[in-house]
């Protein structure tokens, strides 16, 4: 094992030079992204044609979308980010739709097979397996599905425990890269969603296991939780937010049904302070995300809370989450997984969460109508609450009539009486 390792350690331009034009070329997710080897993919630019790189959050420099990268890379996105969406735009990148959990079986099934995987891994342990640390998620069913697996292998990734361990066996390139990883900073939490917080975390009771993301939203719902006792986690990633309720002991993992006393995810974005608290963590499992996104299994969670946002939330009950009108924005994302898996939870609650505008308040995201074009990301069947910071509206078993009056009510008050007269005339018009 030590003899296979020592002899497949290389650096990012030689391990590079086995990607073929036209080859599918996977990378790690988000910010287990591997960097070295991406930007020496990147500089063999004039060597190559028609490479496709897949993958969803790009977190690096994604130079592989830049224009006078057409010919050599084309991007197809599980999920669409700042860094991507222009080229999408623009005709340079395509964008698959997929739920999370099924996004592993693209690989595995060979709906998308894999020529060459890269990703980030730890150091081998001396028993020769590589955590995949922050990125489990789809990346390794990649490295498993592809035909060449290339490894950055950076002593910054946190070694975190559960089904996160590549054996070097799998492997066939390692490049040492003994460089920082990519991070996401903590937003800072405005006024619109402390309050928006508040209201959700009325919804939480003791003893739920709770599914939530990153941002202003999330982290202001974990700001309300302080008094609350026994929380679990069970989602597709988390970050910062939840170290201080742990130290807390409000979250606990105690009485979580599946996985007690752990908090169970499948990709984690943070700090350099959130991985080294990661890094060997116990209490941390990470599970692929044909795991941890079945709804099956989130079911099986008591009381299971599912924490998600929007961009538009209509009348009907409609969301919005991934387009702003005909534009692809983001991806579905763990949403309908989580809902879906919420829902079958004894006691399991689902929460849509959102301000009630956009556009610095010119724009009200509680809208009569989703804009033309715009692709649904969560039916209004399957909606349960929607939350503003002016309040809660409860859509399970209401009629059409009355959500609609209950998601008025949570709307800006400047927009009401607009929203509601279109309405009528949309749905009820004689």
């Amino acid at each position: 094992m030590r003899q296979y390792y020592a002899s497949r350690i290389t650096t990012a331009e030689e391990a590079v030079k086995c990607i073929k034009s036209y080859d599918r070329v996977v990378l790690g997710h988000a910010c287990g992204e591997p960097q070295l080897v991406t930007e020496a993919m990147v500089a063999r630019a004039s060597e190559l044609k028609g490479v496709e790189v897949v993958h969803m959050v790009a977190k690096g420099k994604a130079s592989y979308v830049h224009p006078d990268m057409k010919d050599s890379f084309r991007h197809n996105g599980l999920f669409l980010g700042p860094s991507t969406r222009d080229a999408f735009y623009e005709g340079r990148a395509d964008f698959t739709p997929s739920f999370i959990s099924e996004i592993p079986s693209l690989f595995k099934n060979n709906v998308l097979p894999v020529d060459v995987a890269m990703v980030t891994i730890t150091p081998p342990d001396r028993h020769g397996f590589c955590s995949l640390g922050i990125s489990v998620d789809y990346t390794m069913q990649a490295a498993r599905s592809a035909k060449i697996v290339i490894a950055e292998v950076n002593p910054n990734m946190p070694r975190t425990m559960g089904r996160s361990f590549l054996h070097v066996s799998e492997i066939d390139y390692f490049v040492p890269a003994e460089i920082p990883l990519l991070e996401q900073i903590p937003v800072t939490i405005g006024e619109v969603e402390k309050e928006i917080g508040r209201n959700v975390a009325s919804l939480i009771e003791d003893e739920s296991t709770l599914q939530l993301g990153i941002g202003g939203i999330p982290d202001a719902v974990l700001s309300f939780l302080t008094d609350k006792h026994d929380l679990g986690i069970h989602t597709e990633m988390f970050s910062d937010g939840v170290v201080k309720l742990v130290e807390a002991g409000v979250i606990n993992c105690r009485k979580k049904t599946l996985h007690p006393d752990k908090m169970v995810a499948t990709f984690l974005m943070g700090t350099k302070d959130f991985y080294t608290w990661v890094n060997q963590n116990p209490m941390v499992e990470m599970y692929p995300e044909e795991y941890v996104n079945d709804p099956y299994f989130i079911a099986k969670n008591n009381k299971m809370v599912s924490i998600n946002s929007a961009l538009q939330v209509d009348l009907l009950g409609q969301v919005a989450a991934d387009m702003l009108g005909a534009r692809q924005f983001s991806g579905v994302g763990g949403q309908v997984d989580f809902i879906r898996g919420a829902t079958r939870s004894p006691g399991g609650k689902s929460i849509i969460a959102l301000p009630s505008t956009a556009a610095k308040g010119k724009i009200s995201r509680i809208v009569p109508a989703l804009d033309i074009g715009t692709g649904v990301t969560t039916s209004r069947h399957d909606v349960d609450y929607v939350v503003t910071e002016y309040g809660i509206a409860k859509l399970k078993g209401k009629t059409v009539r009355e959500r609609m009056h209950a998601l008025v009510n949570i709307a800006h008050p400047d927009f009401r009486q607009e929203i509601l007269e279109k309405a009528n005339r949309i749905y009820f018009a004689s």
